[in-house]
């Protein structure tokens, strides 16, 4: 090429002759290659479908509002039902037993449920890696209590993260009274969480804000994965946000989903004929409650609450940093959820430490119970650790003012196993047959760059899950599932995504259909029988 003094005199010359644009053009695509974007991916915790305001929600989230509004929402848009799993694929693009985490992080003999980061799989950081990305993780991290699947041997150049779950929100105090502890890691060093003023969800943002300061002046793009550990119980809240939500719960849990429902049908997040599912038999009716039991149900869903609007809170912290920095415009925001919202009841499991303190404080360790838990799907049936809709519908936002129309919305049905594959496709990365000198499995998700261009996208091959015995089909609008030790059901998405009407007996050769290929996929990744598994 040229040097630049030699250009300048060319095209002066050139200029004479009319061919100034012509070679002036030539020369300026050939210094300036497209920037690779910089990418962020958030991830909550246990937060149900219907939690974000623009997903229906009463409860504050203006920032995660702002990127919906500015951005492209997907409303079939799948978890793998639980923590562990979720985290698994959201990481390698596989599906949790292929990554080594069909279940937990701990070993259940097979490798498909060996609790930890397969050596056959690599992750988001590592293969950016390759392109100069710097790679930063905050937050929880779930995916193995080994250091091979430690997040800085994983990829990650600057890391703070949660090794497991059912951390406390003010401390490192182990929350299980059966020898489980609460792990938390700096670059790979323990660390004791001991400042109980330094709620845990503005620690995972002050890690993300002080690492893109670090690497400020750095001209390699970024990649950093926020994962809020909100709103996993034990729901522990700041006193003040929790202030702001007392009260507002006393209408009860049967006209909260209704309202929920009403808010995203007009949005259209779900489909008007689609029908509310009944209210879980676990949950009692609202009206037959005492004025104080009111009043606890209340507090608790104020709790959880809280947590969502503090995490919302952390994100817009995020966001202006993007701003000031002047890297908001070349840079890709995935939001996304782990599971559903959950149905745990922590007060009766003997196994968790049982603190009544003043609720919300770190003198307490609750849950919201399927009470709230059922309103936090809204309009689905069950709850994390399950694979009905309940449990693995995730609200997702997708921002990039560069590629996305604003005010984009899509019934694409996608997953965290596309979550890969997008970040390759944008960093113009090639996942590789071998990495470490082992060989890799294929990553099985779709990269979602196409949707962002073209919401009308279909997706082509099935979608499935596997979790402690329940397990789904996905193919087109046809879904199958079954419950643990439960026969298979059979749902038309289409018409009945909340899954009200089973059509089985009717459609008895489709769901046979579905259950070959699922049973194929079962083999192929290593399901094990859970009735066998101790």
């Amino acid at each position: 090429m040229l040097k630049l003094p030699t250009v300048r005199l060319f095209l002066s010359q050139a200029s004479q002759f009319g061919l100034l644009l012509l070679v002036a053009t030539t020369t300026v695509t050939a210094q300036q290659p497209p920037e690779n974007p910089n990418i962020i991916v958030i991830l909550a915790d246990d937060m149900g479908f219907s939690d974000l305001g623009s997903f229906g929600s009463e409860i504050k989230t203006p920032n995660l509002d702002r990127l919906a509004k500015e951005g492209l929402i997907l409303t079939q848009f799948y978890n793998s039902g639980r923590c562990c799993p979720s985290r698994a694929s959201l990481l390698t693009g596989l599906y949790p037993h292929q990554a080594g985490i069909g279940d937990m992080v701990q070993d259940k003999g097979s490798p498909a449920y060996q609790g930890y980061l397969s050596e056959n799989s690599v992750t988001i950081a590592q293969l950016l890696k390759t392109a100069n990305y710097n790679t930063i993780v905050s937050g929880k991290w779930h995916v193995g209590l080994v250091p091979s699947a430690f997040a800085n041997n994983r990829g990650f150049d600057k890391s703070f993260t949660m090794q497991n779950n059912g951390s406390s929100y003010f401390n490192s105090e182990p929350i299980y009274n059966d020898g489980r502890k609460v792990t938390f890691l700096l670059n790979g060093k323990e660390i004791q969480r001991t400042d109980t003023s330094k709620y845990l969800t503005q620690a995972i943002t002050d890690f993300a804000i002080k690492s893109l300061n670090e690497i400020s002046n750095n001209k390699n793009p970024f990649f950093l994965y926020v994962a809020y550990n909100a709103p996993h119980w034990p729901i522990q809240a700041l006193p003040k946000d929790i202030a702001r939500y007392k009260g507002k719960y006393l209408k009860g849990w049967d006209v909260l989903r209704n309202e929920r429902l009403k808010k995203q049908k007009q949005s259209g997040i779900v489909q008007s004929d689609w029908a509310l599912s009944k209210r879980n038999d676990q949950v009692p009716d609202w009206d037959n409650l005492t004025d104080l039991e009111k009043d606890f149900w209340d507090t608790r869903m104020a709790i959880y609450a809280a947590m969502v609007d503090r995490m919302d809170h952390g994100i817009g912290e995020i966001l202006a940093k993007l701003k000031e920095q002047g890297k908001d415009k070349n840079t890709l925001i995935l939001f996304m959820s782990d599971n559903g919202g959950s149905g745990d009841t922590v007060k009766d499991w003997n196994y968790v430490s049982q603190k009544n303190g003043t609720p919300g404080s770190v003198n307490s360790i609750d849950s919201y119970y399927p009470n709230w838990g059922n309103v936090s799907n809204t309009p689905f049936s069950l709850f994390k650790k399950n694979t009905h809709e309940g449990a693995i519908a995730a609200p997702f936002i997708a921002w990039f003012p560069k590629m996305i129309k604003a005010g984009s919305t899509s019934n694409y049905v996608g997953h965290l196993i596309d979550v890969l594959p997008t970040c390759l496709d944008l960093a113009k990365v090639n996942y590789p047959k071998e990495f470490n000198s082992k060989t890799l499995i294929p990553f099985e998700g779709k990269s979602l760059v196409t949707v962002f261009q073209d919401q009308a996208k279909i997706r082509q091959n099935p979608l499935f899950w596997e979790h402690e015995g329940s397990r789904a089909i996905r193919k087109g609008d046809w879904k199958l599932v079954a419950e643990l030790n439960q026969p298979w059901e059979l749902y038309n998405l289409k018409t009945d995504r909340t899954e009200t009407l089973n059509l089985k007996d009717k459609h008895a050769e489709k769901a046979a259909e579905l259950e070959k290929e699922y049973l194929v996929w079962a083999k192929k990744v290593g399901v094990v029988d859970w009735n066998t598994i101790k």
